[in-house]
């Protein structure tokens, strides 16, 4: 069962979060908090799978708390929930290392859909922000390395990119989800990377999509 913590210094939402995680059963909750104040700690005292992190919290904020996990546990998975939409914090995060960026405006399912993905490798990210990291990374000059991507692979590679978790590559490009894992699998391998996260930002970097 995946262990999730939360940290949101709204009330109302990390209630509606909690009970969101606990209506399944393949979640849990392990710890939920209204700052990122010793998270270090907390982690090591709940060992979640993935954390739900808001941004604008009392005292201590979620943008220190990504940088306090991300140097004492990478491969813990951190999703930022927020309402905030601007450059600044999101790529602060992104650099920080979060694993995704879903804004709180979206559907509760959303964020319970964005957990799977990113335990699956995925990079899941609201569209709106999918699309504006593609356009602030965007260059005039096309890349000169080549990986040699099928044209499925940067099909596929580019629904990622745009926030698709893999049942919706799969309806987009009429797959079953065990291939889309396969076509994934062989994108990792081509581009030298570990996770959808990696991939996603290496798309971006290197301009390595068309469009």
């Amino acid at each position: 069962m995946m262990t999730i913590s939360i940290f949101e210094d709204n009330d109302k939402l990390r209630d509606l979060v909690e009970m969101l995680i606990g209506s399944s059963n393949e979640c849990v909750v392990s710890g939920s908090y209204s700052n990122t104040y010793d998270i270090v700690n907390k982690v090591i005292l709940h060992q979640p799978d993935v954390i739900i992190m808001d941004i604008d919290m009392p005292e201590h904020d979620g943008i220190e708390g990504v940088m306090q996990v991300k140097n004492f546990f990478p491969n813990i998975k951190i999703i930022m929930h927020t309402v905030f939409d601007d450059d600044e914090r999101l790529f602060t995060c992104l650099s920080y290392g979060a694993d995704g960026y879903i804004l709180k405006k979206d559907a509760p399912t959303h964020l319970f859909n964005a957990i799977k993905e990113v335990l699956a490798g995925g990079a899941p990210m609201s569209s709106g922000i999918a699309k504006r990291v593609l356009q602030t990374f965007r260059k005039v000059e096309k890349p000169s390395n080549n990986y040699h991507l099928t044209e499925r692979e940067k099909e596929i590679l580019e629904l990622l990119t745009k926030g698709f978790s893999y049942r919706m590559i799969g309806i987009e490009c009429t797959i079953s989800i065990e291939t889309v894992r396969r076509h994934l699998k062989n994108i990792y391998q081509k581009l030298h990377v570990q996770c959808g996260t990696e991939a996603v930002a290496k798309a971006i970097n290197e301009q390595l999509l068309d469009n």
